[in-house]
């Protein structure tokens, strides 16, 4: 336990690393409508990095069905580009890129691996370097994909995180929620997913973009949920008594939400008893690996950086 760090202090040190070390330039504007492949968060980071560029996004769950759904299209040279990302550059991404192949698709793969099976296999690879991270966490593998996009100054993100203060009871809440702005919904996802890493069925976590938040998300308000609204006033979410709103620098883009919202769930992280560090070991070397087969080795419970 003693070897991981929460997500606060993680999302720290990537900041720093890309202030030293920036990610090279990603040029959205050379695929068209490409399919994006991502598993996870990795799907996520390609829902923003395509935010403003037609595309067809696939998980590994339908990637076979879209595909096959979309073979005449691809016959009739309509699209003709595939992008898979993933932070190791094995596990699903190594079929999916051969899958994209075989329908005569052009294959990138944005990855932290230059070096894995997805990338030996990919016709062109994009690497990113990144700092070692605790499993799951993938801090710096996606933020530096998305920095490569949105070309966000890392040390002004750092500043603005670190000027905020939690509110007084902080810790005292069972349930948290944010509200981003509807250009940023793609972040929720992902915050969604770490409350599956960190809390599982240990705490309450949501996340919601404004638009998703009008929809009866709140019917039902607790003193004990904070409503965390970012970038906005927050007028009808949550018991009044119960809201934080978070003001956004006029640069903000897709990099600081996530910096900023990750670091939030690492001070709730901090506040909780230690879920995450008490289960993490048994599922890097046990039944985690075993679900992709039983030829599958551990998982680092520790994932080296390559930076």
């Amino acid at each position: 336990m003693n070897q991981i760090i929460n997500l606060d202090e993680n999302v720290l040190l990537a900041l720093d690393f890309f202030t030293a070390n920036p990610p090279p330039s990603l040029d959205i504007g050379s695929f068209d409508l490409p399919f994006v492949v991502g598993s996870g968060n990795a799907y996520n980071t390609g829902l923003i990095l395509f935010s403003q560029k037609a595309a067809i996004f696939a998980d590994e769950s339908n990637f076979k069905k879209i595909i096959s759904s979309y073979k005449r299209v691809i016959n009739n040279g309509l699209i003709k580009q595939a992008v898979v990302i993933s932070a190791s550059g094995g596990k699903d991404s190594v079929w999916e890129v051969n899958l994209a192949k075989e329908h005569s698709l052009h294959t990138t793969l944005l990855t932290t691996r230059g070096d894995s099976d997805a990338a030996k296999v990919a016709d062109k690879v994009v690497v990113y370097k990144s700092i070692a991270e605790p499993y799951t966490y993938n801090t710096s593998t996606y933020m530096g994909m998305i920095l490569s996009a949105t070309k966000e100054n890392p040390s002004e993100i750092k500043k603005h995180i670190q000027s905020i203060s939690l509110p007084e009871n902080f810790n005292s809440y069972s349930s948290y929620s944010f509200v981003l702005p509807d250009k940023y919904m793609a972040v929720c996802p992902m915050v969604e997913i770490k409350k599956s890493e960190l809390f599982g069925p240990k705490l309450s976590l949501r996340a919601f973009s404004q638009g998703h938040a009008r929809h009866a998300k709140f019917v039902i308000r607790d003193t004990n949920e904070l409503v965390i609204s970012i970038g906005q006033k927050n007028e009808f979410f949550g018991e009044p008594a119960s809201r934080w709103d978070i003001s956004l620098p006029d640069n903000a883009d897709f990099a600081c939400i996530m910096a900023l919202t990750y670091y939030i769930v690492g001070k709730i992280q901090n506040s909780k008893p230690q879920y995450f560090k008490e289960g993490i070991g048994n599922y890097v070397s046990d039944y985690g690996p075993k679900a992709y087969g039983p030829d599958t080795k551990p998982f680092d419970l520790i994932v080296p950086g390559n930076g």
